[in-house]
């Protein structure tokens, strides 16, 4: 089993699936699945491929996962080149060995063992995996859910395999996540010579009041699931470089985290109020990335928990920490959703890499929880 897992993830690490371009990969997946008795349906969207994977019928079990990686950074600072995986000291390099195509190697070799051991299983067991989970999520996991929605055909529980564990594969497990929404906020003057500030009109200067209220903003206290909201900058710019240049405008990005104590619409009254009781001209874009998620305890966290404990020999943390994930969308059907994925000490980083021990062991959990929901 470890030679197999390890030269299905190698084969997939090889291909420079940057996103939203998957090259092949899902071919290799999707070749893997029909050989088990899956049927397959591609909802590709522009250059994003996506497809849903089925086998039996009834309560539907599905692993969530993307193809896609982030771009490798400076070639120059990895060890090893990032598309040619290589094994050192027990560890696979390579990008995309944790984040997530690792964990796509786990899901497809426990569902070969699970369905081999039980042809005849209960439920359906099912895949939905995109190429745009990294970039723009719009041509990715949603699509396939509005699909599934338009058809009625509903996810009852899914674990999605994001690197979801701190130190050891399953001690920790998201079951939920924050909302994310952006504000690009540009604060218009106008542009002078700095020797002269009375003939020109400094957006910096009146800029930074208001961009301190808004930090200043106490959206809620948070809850049993949900640390309070929180509200950054991500990106602030003004001026050309030239210090006797006062800049016609100053931009300002906040990114808002938020829990389920509030809305967006929430978010967006309190952020303009404040931008409208100042002597300010600005002009604002709002970009919503997802609601918040929580699945509560149930069968699927029961499972999971207990496919953990009989591995680890201890029970994992629930977190819904960390930034947004495809699960945000397959919750908008009701499913309850869990991620349980690699350790994430490496991803989005050079020199990105994953135990080989830690693969296989994930892959034995995920066949446990097929097991025991489906069997």
């Amino acid at each position: 089993m470890t030679c197999s897992i390890t030269e299905l993830a190698k084969k997939l690490i090889s291909i420079p699936s940057v996103s939203p371009k998957d090259l092949g990969c899902q071919d290799i997946i999707i070749k893997r699945l029909c050989a088990i008795g899956f049927d397959i349906k591609r909802v590709n969207v522009n250059d994003t491929k996506n497809f849903w994977a089925f086998r039996g019928i009834g309560k539907t079990l599905t692993f969530a996962g993307h193809t896609d990686v982030v771009p490798i950074g400076q070639d120059k600072d990895w060890q090893t080149d990032p598309f040619q995986p290589v094994i050192r000291s027990g560890y696979l390099f390579g990008r995309g060995s944790a984040d997530m195509k690792g964990a796509l190697a786990a899901m497809i070799t426990a569902a070969e063992r699970f369905v081999n051991k039980f042809p005849n299983h209960k439920g359906r067991l099912s895949f939905l995996i995109t190429s745009d989970e990294e970039s723009s999520a719009v041509d990715g996991t949603i699509k396939v859910v509005e699909y599934l929605m338009s058809k009625r055909d509903m996810i009852d529980y899914c674990i999605v395999g994001e690197p979801s564990s701190t130190n050891v594969v399953g001690d920790v497990i998201k079951n939920g996540r924050r909302g994310s929404i952006t504000a690009n906020i540009t604060i218009h003057g106008i542009q002078g010579h700095i020797a002269y500030p009375d003939l020109a009109d400094n957006p910096i200067h009146k800029g930074l009041p208001v961009i301190l209220k808004i930090l200043s903003i106490k959206l809620d206290s948070g809850n049993d699931f949900f640390l309070p909201s929180s509200i950054n900058i991500a990106n602030i710019h003004a001026g050309n470089g030239f210090n006797n240049v006062i800049p016609g405008s100053l931009f300002v990005q906040f990114n808002i985290r938020f829990s389920s104590e509030v809305s967006e619409k929430h978010i967006q009254s309190q952020i303009v109020n404040i931008l409208n009781s100042n002597d300010i001209n600005y002009s604002i874009e709002w970009l919503f990335s997802g609601k918040p998620f929580i699945t509560k305890k149930g069968l699927l966290i029961d499972t999971v928990i207990q496919s953990i404990f009989y591995f680890n020999k201890k029970k994992p943390i629930l977190s819904t920490s960390g930034g947004t994930s495809d699960g945000r969308f397959i919750a908008l059907m009701g499913s309850e959703v869990v991620e349980l994925g690699l350790v994430n000490n490496t991803i989005h980083k050079v020199n990105e890499c994953v135990k080989i021990s830690d693969l296989k062991l994930l892959s034995c959990m995920y066949e446990d929880i097929m097991k025991n929901l489906l069997s």
